[in-house]
Parts: C-alpha cells; structure tokens; sequence
C-alpha cells in the first residue's frame, strides 16, 4: 500500500470517528441515516483504495508506508496539544462539551503541518477548514449554545470533511510536481 493510499484511509477513518462519535446527540432519525452514509463513504475509500493499487504503477518503487520523521514530528506536536487542551477543558474549565471543539482545531491545525512536511499545500485549505470547525465549536461551547450544535459544527462537519477530501483520488507520490500525476491517472 502507498503512502496515499494509507493517508486517505487514515483520513477517511477519522472522518468516520468524527461523524460516529458526533452523531449521537442527533435525532435517530438523522443520526443513523447519517452513521450509514459515514461509514459507507470510509468502505468505499478503502476498497476502492486497496483495488486502486494494481492500476496506478508509482513512477518511483514504492517506499511502504513509512511516513518519515517530520510527520512522526507534527503526530507528536498534535497528540500533547489533544492531551494538554482536553485536561484544560475537563479539570480547570469544566466545559466537556467544548471537547470535540478543541480535538477538530487541533486536528486542522495538524493538517498544516503535514501539508508543509509532505509538501502537499492543498493539505492547507483542509487544515483551515477543519480549524474553523473547530473554532466555531469551541465559540459554541463558550456561548453555551446546546451540544448539538456544537457537535454539529465541531465533528459532523470535519468528518465530512475529511471523507469529502479523500473520496477522489489525488496524487500517488506527495511529493510529485502536480502536472505528473492527477487522480490517479497520467497527465
């Protein structure tokens, strides 16, 4: 499996997560029509992922899934910011609705690393978007505006943001010159 290929199932995964663990706070009615989708939308990621593989030869022999040092770095940065932000809002603020605020910020902010240690700038209007999310559920959560609303705005969206983003297959190699390589196919 290529790096792409890991990255979008990896996204599509927390883009599952996000939605699953938002939608409860909706009415059934909603909710599960909307955990199907989710999860029907992350499946054909990963199949249609995996069955992309034998089609798209890489220019390059295949470097596995290894990721590298640089973004092992942004992972890190993005894992004590989670821990650090949720034991501020569960211990000294006491607002544990603001919760999935912080982890869409954090998790939009970590996308600009990675568009910058993958060389992949695109990675940056996901990463602003998904920030804003974020943002915009912690300014809920401050507001005291109900927590549907709050998970509506900090993880329903993201989610489908993150499986919107890798629905289409992009570039095989991050660091390939654009004009190479688009969706998969030859230029």
């Amino acid at each position: 499996m290529t790096k792409d290929q890991t990255g979008r199932i990896i996204g599509a995964s927390f883009g599952l997560v996000f939605i699953q663990a938002s939608a409860g706070s909706l009415p059934t009615a909603v909710a599960v029509p909307l955990r199907v989708l989710a999860l029907a939308a992350f499946l054909r990621v990963a199949v249609l992922g995996r069955r992309g593989r034998a089609a798209v030869a890489p220019a390059a022999p295949a470097s596995g899934t290894r990721f590298g040092r640089r973004y092992w770095y942004v992972v890190a940065a993005e894992v004590l910011g989670l821990v650090a932000g949720l034991l501020v809002i569960a211990r000294v603020l006491h607002v544990p609705q603001a919760a999935v605020g912080w982890i869409a910020l954090v998790v939009g902010v970590h996308f600009s690393g990675l568009a910058v240690a993958w060389r992949r700038p695109a990675l940056h209007a996901l990463g602003a978007s998904i920030a804003a999310c974020g943002a915009a559920g912690l300014v809920l959560a401050a507001l005291g505006a109900p927590t549907v609303a709050i998970r509506v705005a900090a993880g329903i969206l993201p989610g489908v943001l993150l499986l919107a983003s890798v629905w289409r297959p992009g570039r095989t190699d991050p660091a390939a010159p654009t004009a190479e390589v688009r969706s998969g196919t030859p230029a």
